[in-house]
């Protein structure tokens, strides 16, 4: 089978995930994509380039596909119509990491319901769907309910059952090799180390987190504390307080950019903490879990998809939970294989195989 790939935001998770998919999948992909920057652009306008480069450039002259593959920031319905004759009638799958009503918009902006309205007609155009996690669906299928009510004199009968008919959920694959081969020496007798390998914004609730570890501090519990994730030029202040005010337990504080250093630290944590207002999925906590840290997530989100409830907590119970998970500690080597073994490239190919296959 051949498939066309066509990335507009290729970076991060959606890079991750398309060199897993062309590692294990026994397909033939050609990808054509764009640089991880500018993605109110690449949403607007990737659509059109794709289809010009895909006109006028001569590495691309007659050929054909058996399946073209986009993101969802693609405009799928404008892909449609723009694409050249002999490529518009080949079967479009379009795979959402995300969807743009639930995506956590920068304060004090309001939320730009055009790019809500794109992802609709891409679902809607798109012959099949597929989402990372059930939240993912669920969060999208209700912002447009929402979005849709305070529509005037028109109406989109049935857009939610035709929505569905053709959507799946496929878990984006993960690559365990590196952490699985971490041959990291632990100290031994040493204070649980807590892990916190997220996003240095708002959206990941990180004011939550470090309070609670102020207040450990503060009863003189004893703790470690790696803190890894991708930083921006605007972060929250509270990465500048947490350096100063728990710096004689500190760890690892900043981004690792080398893959195989960023394994090695997971690989010395005990517990993985995140305390996220918004998350479509989960690969960060799930890396971790694998090198052994025991999670605790919120109960909510793609969370309770991902994990057991006595890995999970509700509202006010996070410190205490905390305590809890601390004082167990580490998963065995066979527990954090047996939690994350099923989120692995092994086990989804095959499922990813049937919905490139899959007809109609």
């Amino acid at each position: 089978m051949n498939i066309l790939v066509l990335e507009p935001y290729y970076g991060g998770s959606h890079k991750a995930f398309l060199a897993g998919l062309i590692r294990h999948l026994p397909c033939s992909f050609d990808l054509l994509p764009l640089p991880a920057h500018s993605w109110k652009w690449r949403m607007r306008l990737a659509a059109p380039h794709f289809a010009g480069v895909l006109a006028t450039d001569p590495s691309y002259a007659g050929k054909t596909y058996d399946r073209i593959l986009c993101s969802s920031l693609v405009d799928v319905a404008a892909l449609r119509g723009l694409l050249p004759s002999h490529l518009r009638n080949i079967p479009l799958l379009t795979y959402f990491h995300e969807n743009q009503f639930a995506y956590p918009v920068q304060v004090p902006d309001a939320r730009d319901v055009h790019f809500c309205l794109t992802n609709l007609t891409t679902a809607l155009a798109s012959d099949r769907l597929a989402f990372n996690s059930q939240y993912n669906l669920d969060s999208f299928l209700a912002g447009c309910k929402e979005l849709l009510a305070k529509m005037p004199d028109m109406a989109l009968a049935g857009y939610e059952e035709a929505i569905r008919a053709k959507a799946t959920i496929l878990h984006p694959g993960l690559d365990f090799s590196e952490i699985d081969s971490c041959s990291e020496e632990r100290q031994t007798g040493r204070p649980p180390v807590l892990v916190w390998n997220h996003r240095w914004e708002h959206d990941k609730n990180p004011e939550l987190f470090f309070s609670t570890l102020y207040g450990l501090a503060e009863q003189r519990v004893p703790f470690g504390l790696i803190v890894l994730g991708e930083s921006f030029k605007s972060q929250p202040p509270v990465f500048t307080q947490a350096r100063e005010k728990l710096a004689r337990h500190i760890v690892h504080f900043g981004y690792a950019e080398d893959r195989q250093e960023y394994c090695r630290l997971l690989c010395q944590g005990d517990v993985v903490v995140s305390t996220a207002n918004h998350e479509f999925y989960g690969i960060a906590v799930l890396e971790a879990v694998r090198a052994g840290c025991r999670p605790l997530v919120p109960d909510r989100l793609s969370y309770p998809e991902l994990f057991i409830p006595a890995f999970r907590y509700e509202g006010g119970d996070f410190a205490g939970k905390l305590l809890a998970a601390m004082e167990v500690g580490r998963l065995t080597r066979q527990e954090a294989h047996s939690f994350t073994s099923r989120f692995s490239w092994p086990e989804l190919t095959g499922s990813y195989t049937q919905w490139f296959e899959a007809q109609g």
